[in-house]
């Protein structure tokens, strides 16, 4: 029979089975709904209650890199504890080898792992093993032709790349665990932009005019303190983690380098989780009874 693509849709909300798996199904079945849905169930594919639809903030960050190409990827899991399990690590581990050959996340989850299965595929039968929601997030590409790569994983939980000219893999590294630590947004001032200087020059003017000094000190003090709000948030400004003395710009001209680019990937980062009160909820079942 011929199966629609509305069907189709509906198995998969259902399941959270792949499409190709799901029109399979149908098919088998003659399009009938609970008959695909429980031989999903007993192909591994699908479990009675959809695991796609939960929030899967935890994970790892995980690294692969070769012949000067270095990449990131966050696969997401549900709990802390999965996160650890060796089936989810070895998951993420296949999946970031593959990664070097991805343009994007979409090519990297139908691309095949060494076990002959799609990413994809292979997702689909961890949730039904190990009963949580998994999911490849994004990952990050940095491929700077004649840097030295540097790359630090912290806990699992944030992974950064940092691409360098001059000095060495080890001044990589140590930038890259800088970065890992203090979050800077730029690499440096040139790299800010124009509209977010304005905003905060108007945030600026906005609190020293409240100061009462005349007009040219104001103007003294907007350029100290954007001049210090550039140094937060830009990597050549900030104050070097392993020594506090310098900043990492005087770092990197005392060793004749430059970072031409970084990535910074963290569990989680921007996804919504679920804020659990336990007692509001213990306070609506008393209400309730």
């Amino acid at each position: 029979m011929s199966v629609t693509a509305a069907q189709v849709k509906e198995l998969r909300e259902r399941t959270g089975a792949g499409m190709m798996e799901c029109k399979k199904a149908l098919v088998e079945t003659d399009g009938d709904m609970d008959a695909a849905i429980e031989n999903l169930r007993k192909s591994g594919l699908a479990k009675a209650d959809k695991k796609s639809d939960r929030v899967a903030a935890e994970g790892t960050i995980v690294h692969a890199s070769e012949n000067g190409h270095s990449v990131m990827v966050e696969v997401n899991c549900e709990t802390d504890f999965v996160a650890k399990d060796h089936n989810f690590v070895e998951f993420a581990q296949a999946v970031a080898a593959n990664a070097l050959h991805a343009d994007d996340i979409d090519a990297l989850v139908e691309s095949t792992l060494p076990s002959g299965d799609r990413v994809e595929d292979a997702r689909q039968q961890l949730v039904a093993k190990i009963g949580e929601n998994v999911q490849v997030r994004r990952m990050a590409h940095l491929r700077v032709e004649g840097a030295h790569m540097g790359c630090y994983i912290h806990g699992g939980r944030i992974g950064v790349m940092v691409a360098i000219r001059g000095g060495d893999e080890e001044l990589a590294r140590d930038l890259a665990m800088h970065v890992a630590a203090l979050n800077p947004a730029y690499v440096n001032e040139d790299e800010v932009p124009a509209d977010f200087l304005a905003k905060e020059k108007e945030i600026l003017i906005a609190q020293a005019a409240d100061s009462g000094k005349p007009a040219e000190i104001v103007e003294k003090m907007v350029e100290g303190r954007l001049k210090k709000r550039l140094a937060e948030i830009t990597l050549t400004g900030q104050p070097f983690v392993k020594d506090g003395d310098v900043t990492v710009e005087q770092l990197l001209k005392s060793r004749e380098a430059e970072v031409m680019a970084f990535s910074r990937l963290e569990v989680g980062e921007g996804i919504e989780k679920a804020e659990e009160d336990f007692a509001a909820e213990v306070m609506q079942q008393v209400k309730g009874s």
